[in-house]
C-alpha cells in the first residue's frame, strides 16, 4: 500500500530515502505534487509555469544513486534556465524568452535527483520584496491572502509553505531568500558569496551581491540541497572558502557555544514594529536557553551610504541589462515596457559614471571588512528578518509610487541587504507567530564562509522548537 498520503509530512531527505528503498515511487510523488499544486494555485498564484510534460519525460532518467531522487521541485522564473522552457524573469519583456541551454545550477539540481515541474512566480527581474508582477499578478500568503508572501522568491515559498513540495529553489540579492521564508514561515538561508555557481551565462550577479539557494520546510534539506549544489564551475570567477564537512552532517553537530550579538534595532536606529521585537526578544532567550553567550551589540554601519551604493550597483546591473536586451531586438526599451520602479533604475544607473560604480563595489568590500571585525567578538549577530509582520499586498509592489515606495522598503526590509553587501552566510528561522498567527521571522548571519556555524544552530533551535506542525490556511 502506498504511503503517499503522508507526503505532507516527508521532508525532501526523506523522500529521498524512501523511493532508494522502493517505498515510494518518483512518479507517485510528481502526481502527488501536481496534484496539490492544481488545488492550491488558483487561490495561491505560486506557480506561473508549468512543465508537467517535461517532468514526467525526465523520469526515465533520474541518476540511480542520487541523494534526492524522484523529490519533486521547482524552479524560481528568475534567471534559472531549463533547456527547451521559458524563463520569464517575471517581464513583460522577457515572457516568451526560450531557453536553449540548461543553467549550471538547473543541472546540479538534476544531478541530485530532483524532478522540475514547474517555475515560481517572481517580481520583474527579482528587484522588490514582495512578489506582485505585472505580468502574472500576485503571489498572496498562506497564512493571509490579504498580504505578500514575499519576495522575490514569493512564489517559492507559498509553493513550500502550502504543502505542494518540501523545498523550492529561491535566489538572493537583498533578502530575497529570507524575506519570503520569513512571510511564510519557512526556513531560508543565504549561502557565501560565490558558494553557488551561475554560470554559464554569468560570473556573478550584482557585484556578488546575489546568490541562489532554497526555501524549505526543514533545515536538513536546505543543508543537503547546498551540499549538491555548492562548489565552483568551469570559468567561475571566484569561490567561497571551502566547507570543512558536508553541510547535512553540521545539522546534527552537538555545536559549541556560540557568542551572540543581537540587536533589534533597524539600520537607520529606527525601532521595529512591536511584533518584531517580541519575535527577537523570545529568539535571544531561547538561544540563551541552549547555553550560547547572547547580548546586546550592534556594529557601526553607514546607513545612507548602505542604500546608495546598493541602487548604484543594482541601477547599474539593471540598466547594462535593458540596454543588452533593446540592442538584441535593434530598438531601445522603452519606458512603458516595464514596471515603474524597473524604469527608475534604469534611470539611475544611466546617469552614474563608472568611478561611482566602481566605489560602490569598494563600499560593500568594506562593509565585508567592517563585518569582519565584528564577528571577531561574535560568532553570529541576530537580528530581526522584516521590520514588520508580512506586509499587505500592494506595499512593495513596484509600481507605486517613487517616495512610498522607497519608504515602504526601508520599514518592511532594512536588515536582509547587509549580508549581500558583505557576503556572509545568513539565514531566516521561523520561531515566532504574532497574535494574529501570521510567522515572524529572525535572522542569524555568521562571518564568511561560516554555513556550518548556522546549520549547527538551526538544528538546534528546529529541535528545541519545531515549526513542523505549523500549517497555514491555505495547505494543499
Amino acid at each position: 500500500m502506498s504511503k503517499i498520503a503522508e507526503y505532507a509530512n516527508w521532508d525532501a531527505v526523506a523522500i529521498g530515502e524512501m523511493v532508494r528503498k522502493g517505498e515510494v515511487s518518483p512518479s507517485e510523488l510528481l502526481e502527488e505534487a501536481i496534484a496539490r499544486t492544481e488545488k492550491v494555485n488558483p487561490k495561491l498564484n505560486a506557480v506561473v509555469l508549468k512543465h508537467y510534460d517535461e517532468a514526467r519525460a525526465s523520469l526515465n532518467s533520474l541518476p540511480e544513486n542520487a541523494p534526492l531522487k524522484g523529490v519533486p521541485f521547482l524552479l524560481k522564473d528568475l534567471y534559472a534556465l531549463l533547456k527547451g522552457t521559458i524563463t520569464s524573469n517575471g517581464a513583460r519583456l522577457t515572457r516568451n524568452a526560450r531557453a536553449d541551454h540548461d543553467s549550471v545550477l538547473t543541472e546540479r539540481f538534476r544531478q541530485a535527483g530532483l524532478v522540475i515541474f514547474g517555475k515560481t512566480n517572481s517580481p520583474e527581474f527579482g528587484l522588490t520584496g514582495t512578489t506582485e508582477p505585472v505580468l502574472y499578478g500576485p503571489t498572496k500568503n498562506p497564512w493571509d491572502e490579504t498580504r505578500s508572501s514575499g519576495g522575490s522568491s514569493g512564489g517559492a515559498a507559498a509553493a513550500v509553505a502550502a504543502g505542494v513540495l518540501p523545498a523550492a529553489h529561491a535566489s538572493d540579492g537583498g533578502g530575497s531568500i529570507r524575506i519570503p521564508a520569513s512571510a511564510c514561515g519557512l526556513f531560508g538561508l543565504k549561502p557565501s558569496r560565490g558558494r553557488v555557481p551561475m554560470g554559464p551565462d554569468v560570473g556573478e550577479g550584482w557585484a556578488g551581491m546575489s546568490i541562489s539557494h532554497v526555501v524549505s520546510r526543514s533545515v536538513r534539506d536546505s543543508a543537503a540541497i547546498l551540499d549538491a549544489i555548492c562548489g565552483m564551475a568551469a570559468g567561475s570567477p571566484y569561490d567561497a572558502p571551502p566547507r570543512q564537512n558536508p553541510y547535512l552532517g553540521e545539522v546534527a553537530h552537538p555545536g559549541e557555544t556560540l557568542r551572540i550579538g543581537f540587536n533589534a534595532l533597524r539600520p537607520n536606529g529606527s525601532k521595529p514594529d512591536a511584533d518584531i521585537v517580541a519575535g527577537l526578544e523570545d529568539a535571544a532567550a531561547l538561544c540563551a536557553s541552549l547555553g550560547h553567550r547572547v547580548e546586546e551589540a550592534r556594529p557601526d554601519l553607514d546607513v545612507m551610504a548602505m542604500l546608495r551604493c546598493q541602487t548604484a550597483i543594482i541601477g547599474a546591473n539593471v540598466a547594462q541589462l535593458l540596454g543588452a536586451m533593446g540592442e538584441a531586438r535593434g530598438r531601445p526599451i522603452q519606458e512603458e515596457e516595464v514596471e515603474p520602479a524597473t524604469w527608475r533604475l534604469v534611470e539611475s544607473g544611466r546617469a552614474l559614471k563608472a568611478s561611482d560604480y566602481v566605489a560602490a563595489v569598494h563600499f560593500i568590500h568594506g562593509l565585508g571588512r567592517t563585518m569582519a571585525a565584528f564577528h571577531e567578538s561574535y560568532d553570529l549577530y541576530l537580528t530581526p528578518t522584516l521590520g514588520a509582520p508580512p506586509p499587505l499586498l500592494g506595499e512593495l509592489a513596484m509600481t507605486r509610487e517613487a517616495r512610498e515606495f522607497a519608504e515602504a522598503l526601508q520599514r518592511v526590509i532594512p536588515y536582509t541587504p547587509i549580508a549581500n553587501m558583505t557576503g556572509e552566510p545568513s539565514m531566516s528561522v521561523p520561531l515566532f507567530w504574532n497574535e494574529a498567527g501570521l510567522p515572524i521571522g529572525v535572522m542569524f548571519t555568521a562571518a564568511y564562509g561560516r554555513e556550518d556555524l548556522l546549520f549547527r544552530l538551526a538544528g538546534q533551535l528546529e529541535e528545541a522548537r519545531s515549526w513542523k506542525g505549523k500549517r497555514p490556511p491555505i495547505h494543499s
